[in-house]
Order: structure tokens, then sequence, then C-alpha cells
């Protein structure tokens, strides 16, 4: 079982980030019950991920006893998380005063976009909004092309769901301590902007630019970027270093009268428009035959089908099945107490009767 046995976790069942964040939990061996709103009247097990290792039930917080039952499973529990908007569950009468007065040492978690607090506290909002405000949005793109969205990876889990998991343990281990519970405010916005740390000191040093697609990482660079193959598909090279870059020299047979400059910015589209040219002189497969497992910082470009597959993701079980359904594996991975995937999704509510009883609830 993993590190986190033997700590219970009430998630308020919700959506993205939240779910993400109970699931992380989950797998490092906590025991995570969703507090479904609604039950679903046909008790379906869908096939999500996010509701592994998780049991589900149902409570109707609209009525005393629903409320009741809840605050009795907070005496009990570790830790409570929700992802409503601001104030919502106070209005419910399920706040964290009310829940901290009940069990000093609770830590009450809080999911949101934009924060607890702010101008924009209590507006609506997805992960493309909270990476926009953050400046996180505008650096990613092609040059004269719109900002791109990074899927929902940098706002809902990146920003969100991890820096609410980091949280809540950091006031775990604080508890342990002082005997006293708090409250984690995890914005997106602002988990987003920490994650831009390191290109705000880059811009202090002189080392970045705001301007999208003009820097190292941003595609400005020949040799950090993606490329087309002969066969429509993408290989991708990182060969920041001068070693890296002398290999990829090397392997792809690039001439020095033309490439041997690796920093000269002047020259980086002219390299680019030269690289483009020679890796869709070959297929996919084939750049894989050679650079594939060198130094030149070389992987192809799978879709998530794909990645499942790839012999290095085989090898360490980067990919499981769970009910039928391939899914990625719990990460990070632990020598001793070792994560795992307890069992599948649930259906809303399955689980009730048998979490009230465990956790002598009548």
């Amino acid at each position: 079982m993993g590190p986190l046995k033997g700590i219970k976790v009430i998630e308020m069942a919700g959506i993205g980030p939240g779910p993400f964040a109970g699931m992380l939990l989950a797998d490092m061996g906590a025991e995570v019950i969703s507090v479904e709103r609604r039950t679903d009247p046909h008790k379906r097990r869908l096939p999500d991920c996010s509701r592994r290792g998780k049991k589900s039930i149902s409570l109707n917080l609209k009525n005393e006893e629903g409320i009741k039952t809840l605050l009795q499973l907070v005496d009990k529990a570790d830790v409570l998380f929700e992802g409503f908007r601001p104030g919502v569950m106070e209005r419910l009468g399920i706040g964290p005063d009310v829940c901290l007065a009940r069990n000093p040492k609770l830590v009450f978690g809080r999911m949101t976009g934009w924060g607890q607090t702010g101008p924009l506290a209590k507006a609506a909002g997805h992960d493309i909004n909270y990476i926009a405000l953050t400046g996180a949005l505008y650096a990613m793109g092609r040059k004269n092309e719109n900002p791109v969205p990074p899927l929902n990876l940098v706002g809902d889990y990146g920003g969100g769901g991890m820096f609410l998991v980091m949280g809540i343990l950091a006031a775990v281990i604080e508890a342990k301590a002082s005997g006293k519970g708090q409250v984690v405010d995890a914005a997106m916005t602002d988990g987003s902007a920490v994650l831009m740390a390191m290109f705000n000191s880059l811009h202090a040093m002189g080392m970045w630019s705001p301007k999208r697609a003009s820097n190292l990482l941003d595609s400005a660079a020949h040799f950090y970027d993606t490329y087309e193959t002969k066969d429509g598909k993408y290989v991708s090279i990182g060969s920041i270093e001068p070693q890296f870059y002398a290999l990829l020299m090397e392997k792809a047979g690039l001439d020095k009268e033309t490439f041997g400059f690796q920093m000269n910015q002047k020259e980086w589209p002219n390299m680019k428009e030269k690289l483009v040219t020679i890796f869709k002189a070959k297929t996919r497969d084939e750049w894989c035959e050679i650079m594939e497992g060198t130094d030149v910082c070389f992987a192809p470009v799978l879709d998530f089908l794909e990645a499942q597959k790839h012999p290095h993701n085989v090898a360490r079980q980067t990919y499981i099945e769970v009910d039928g359904m391939m899914q990625p594996a719990p990460a990070p991975r632990f020598s001793r107490t070792e994560s795992e995937v307890q069992y599948g999704a649930r259906a809303a509510g399955e689980d009730t009767e048998e979490v009230l009883r465990e956790w002598g609830i009548s």
C-alpha cells in the first residue's frame, strides 16, 4: 500500500482538477471517499480513470440529514477538499469554519480557478482563461499565429490539481506536528504563475523575451522543435547543449558551414527551414533508427495510444490496464511503500452504505 495509507480524505465530487487530485491521493494509498450530490439511477461505472481507487457515496446536501451525515464524516477525516465557487460550501453549512470547529486537525482544500479572493473570484472561467491571465498561454504558439491552448494541462492539472495535492500534503504533515488543521487555497492562476517562474528569471537576466516564438524553448530555435517526417508523422529535437548539438549535426548530416554557429539567432529561421527539408526526407521510424537512444535528445512524437505501446513505456509499465481500460500508472514511484490502483471507477453512490458502516455512522 502507498505512503498515504491511513489518511482519510473526503472529496466533494466535481470535474477536472478536483477528481484528478483525488486520484493522485488514492493512488498513493489514501482512503478517498467521493461525495456525490446525486446518485446515478443506473449506477453505471464510467470508464473514468480519475474515479479510480475511490469509494463513492451519495448525499443530499440540500437536506439537513445529508449535511449532518457529511459532518459526521468530517469528524473522522484528515482532509476534505472541494472545487466549488467561493461561498458555496459556506451556504450549505459545511464551510471551513464549521468543519474546523468540529475537527481542529482537518485540512480543508479549496480548488478554484481565480482563488478564494480577488476581483475575479466569483466569476466563471476555464483553464484557458486562468493561464491567459498569468502569461502562460501567451507564451505558447507559433510566430505570427494565435496562442495555442496546451490542452488543459497547465491550468487544471499542472497549476491546479498538482498544487492542491502539494498543499494538502504539506498541511497534513504540519497538522501532525501542531495538531491544527488549516485551509489550502489552491488557485489555478497562482499555480500556473509559479510554473512560469523560470521564464520570469530568464527575462530578468536578459535571456527571455515576452514575444512569443522568439526564444530558446518556444519554437524559435531550430534545435528545439518538432519536425514533420516523410510519412506525415513527427519527431522532437532538444539538442541544446553543444555536445548534443554536435551529435545532431553528425546524425542528421548537417554541414558546418550552415549549421556550425548554433547560437546565432539571426540564422535560426534559415537553419530551421533547411532542417524542415532534411527531416521530411525520411520516415519517423527511419529517424528513430538513427537517433533514438542517443544523446541527440530525440524522441518520436507519439499520440497517446501509440505511447502506450512504446518499448520504454512498456518496460517501465507506465501504462496499466484497469477494468479493461488502459490508463497511466500511478506516479511517482516509491521504493518501499509502492503506490497502486486499488480498484477501478465506482458508480455514483455505489458505496454509500459500506462507507457509512465502516466509518461508524448509522
